[in-house]
């Protein structure tokens, strides 16, 4: 079993990773703001600060095998958390020695295996007119990764559902046999095989139902 470091283990999709891990036997280092926000488990250890401490997150990464990001902007966040946030995880992982990094973001980012269709070009430009500073921070982040020496996978999803749980998905690429939503609890699943899973690392896939 695995000690992975994992930094949005409150959000929607971030809770059902870190169930995921724990009830696979993993030991989770969890960075959250509150400690009564997370369970109390003998194999989580919760650290309580903010991405943007370059001391907390440091104090997260610390003997972790692999690191998972899943924390993203929410109403009132600095417009480049997610670049800062990663910035501070890809240095603290550097010191520590960890070289695997899984981070998660939308389909706006795009990669170079992506054929988006006229409905994901649309999509992509509401996003930039609507919320382009998210778009943004989401480059910036990738920015950061491509910089890095660490064996990095950004796993990116369309539109996500509180539906239940299906037990399968497609991973490839925008436009390319993917489709426009999954649930959050399928996207866990994926997340989960990356930590292990070597086949995506340096690429982006899109993850849909």
């Amino acid at each position: 079993m695995a000690t992975v470091a994992l930094f949005g283990a409150t959000g929607k999709t971030g809770s059902r990773v870190l169930t995921r891990l724990l009830d696979r036997g993993d030991t989770v280092r969890a960075l959250a703001r509150r400690a009564s926000a997370l369970p109390e488990h003998d194999r989580l250890v919760v650290i309580q600060g903010d991405v943007l401490d370059p001391a907390a997150v440091a104090d997260t990464v610390e003997g972790a095998d692999a690191v998972l990001s899943l924390f993203g902007q929410v109403k009132g966040s600095p417009r480049t958390l997610q670049t800062d946030g990663t910035a501070n995880i890809v240095a603290a992982m550097q010191d520590s020695g960890a070289t695997r990094l899984v981070t998660l973001s939308g389909g706006g980012l795009r990669a170079p295996q992506d054929q988006p269709a006229f409905p994901d070009r649309l999509m992509r430009g509401a996003l930039k007119l609507m919320a382009g500073h998210v778009l943004a921070d989401a480059e910036g982040h990738l920015e950061i990764l491509e910089k890095s020496h660490l064996d990095w996978t950004v796993v990116r999803g369309p539109r996500l559902t509180e539906d239940p749980r299906q037990g399968s998905y497609r991973a490839g690429w925008v436009g390319v046999g993917t489709g426009m939503k999954i649930s959050r609890e399928d996207l866990a699943d994926f997340i989960v095989t990356q930590i292990d899973d070597r086949t995506f690392v340096h690429q982006m896939p899109f993850v849909s139902a």
